[in-house]
């Protein structure tokens, strides 16, 4: 049955041919089987499932020192750096040592790739690649077996535990990969082996880390020089910098855009045309692409979705759905927590909570979206704007203007570069925004670092 299901089985054996590491069983009487095996790997004792192998990382925290806790938790096996571990005698746990663990993840990863006989899409862009990822896997979960990153698994870990983690015959993979740096996506794409790759944006995002836009341009590039020949490159014609991607990939260009934009023209492969919102900021466009044409709807919220969908569409598309399947489908899928979830509280109030992430160019689109709403009173609740290195002070101050001449009120949290204090606590939060009522709408924002979610489940209790 097509949709998204877990479970890549690994043999012990086969672990440590990828990997190239050591097997033993502690205490070491060398009585286990080489053919057992493992229903996926984990990094995340919080999230490991009984009978997978448990991957000890050293990061912030050494995850060798959550060993015990996976094998509490029902880890077939664990994979850890060479004399950090020695399970207790009554565990009888099978061991894999390596010289490095995150080395060795990505082994996994590469080998679980070998596996895939259908193609693999990865996505990035600046804005929009998360949700652009749900929404593709929804559409080609319509009619194939599907395995997507869960929520914003796009770096040197996430991607190679998604890669290892899908299921056996599964007909495509749906992979984000992010950038904070020139070369992360490289590296990701010789794990990866993208056959198709989507470029949703080029903005101000991890300017901090690459520059300018020019420099995000190159890093986000890097993803379409990967693609071999037989690949195809789904470009957002909406951003000057991707559409010029296509001279820069082996692959075939399909260029995507909406009528939105002031760049979309009569070039495009696959267009979005005649947006429309009702009055919750779910959309209806029109799509008109080389598979037909047809009209779509979202559950999604806000205009900004609609070119998430378009590529998620033609992303399907390119994999063999038929359009009208994948076209239903993202019609009712859901994207990632924390993403523009609208809330009607108990009293009337509307409340969106965009509070994942945060940079200039998702904010003017969260705060575009809080005017669509059309209330009397309009409220933005902003936090930081992270990793915009020395234009970070005119760039806050450029949202906090453009909320003004939307008509929006900005309460500021944790930064004073909106322009005015920010709001000590809750308590404060709560006083400025009165009764609540239906002439308000509330719109909660900032980078992930500033953790603003807790503040808009409050709001949407006590409203």
């Amino acid at each position: 049955m097509p949709g998204m299901i877990d479970g890549m089985r690994w043999t012990l054996s086969e672990l440590v041919e990828a990997t190239g590491g050591s097997l033993s069983w502690e205490p070491g009487r060398g009585s286990g089987d080489p053919s057992r095996g493992t229903s996926g790997v984990s990094i995340d004792t919080r999230s490991l499932l009984a009978g997978q192998l448990f991957v000890a990382i050293r990061a912030e925290r050494d995850g060798h020192d959550f060993v015990e806790a996976a094998l509490a938790a029902g880890a077939q096996a664990v994979l850890v750096e060479s004399g950090r571990f020695k399970a207790p005698a009554e565990n009888g746990v099978a061991v894999i040592e390596v010289a490095d663990t995150a080395q060795a993840l990505t082994a996994i990863g590469r080998a679980a790739r070998s596996r895939l006989s259908g193609p693999v899409v990865g996505i990035t862009g600046s804005v929009g690649k998360t949700s652009t990822k749900d929404l593709a896997a929804a559409a080609i979960g319509a009619a194939m077996t599907v395995a997507a990153s869960p929520r914003s698994y796009n770096n040197e870990l996430g991607l190679p535990l998604t890669l290892a983690n899908a299921p056996d015959g599964c007909d495509v993979a749906v992979l984000e990969m992010g950038a904070r740096g020139h070369g992360h996506i490289a590296k990701l794409c010789e794990v990866a082996r993208p056959d198709v790759g989507v470029v949703t944006a080029v903005a101000k995002a991890h300017i901090e880390m690459l520059g300018d836009l020019d420099g995000v341009a190159r890093a986000k590039s890097e993803l379409v020089a990967a693609l071999p020949s037989s690949g195809v490159a789904v470009l957002n014609a909406d951003y000057e910098r991707v559409k010029a991607m296509a001279a820069k990939t082996a692959a075939r260009p399909l260029l995507y855009a909406t009528t939105a934009s002031p760049l979309a023209d009569s070039n495009v492969d696959v267009l979005a045309d005649n947006i429309r919102l009702d009055s919750e900021l779910r959309p209806t466009f029109d799509l008109r692409s080389p598979w037909g044409s047809l009209e779509v709807k979202l559950e999604t919220r806000g205009a900004h979705q609609v070119s998430n969908a378009t590529a998620a569409l033609s992303v399907a598309a390119v994999v063999g759905v038929d359009l009208a399947e994948a076209a239903e489908a993202v019609r009712t899928a859901h994207i990632s927590a924390f993403r523009m979830e609208f809330h009607r509280t108990a009293s009337g109030a509307m409340l969106i909570n965009d509070s994942y992430n945060a940079n200039p160019e998702s904010m003017a689109a969260a705060l575009a979206a809080l005017r669509d709403l059309k209330a009397k009173r309009m409220v933005a609740i902003l936090g930081p704007m992270a990793e915009l290195g020395v234009s970070s002070p005119a760039e806050h101050r450029a949202i906090a203007q453009l909320a003004k001449d939307l008509g929006v009120e900005v309460l500021a949290v944790g930064t004073d570069e909106y322009g005015s204090d920010p709001l000590e606590d809750f308590s404060a939060i709560r006083n400025a925004l009165g009764d609540g009522g239906s002439d308000l709408a509330i719109l909660v924002k900032a980078s992930r670092t500033a953790g603003l979610e807790t503040v808009a489940a409050r709001l949407a209790e006590e409203f």
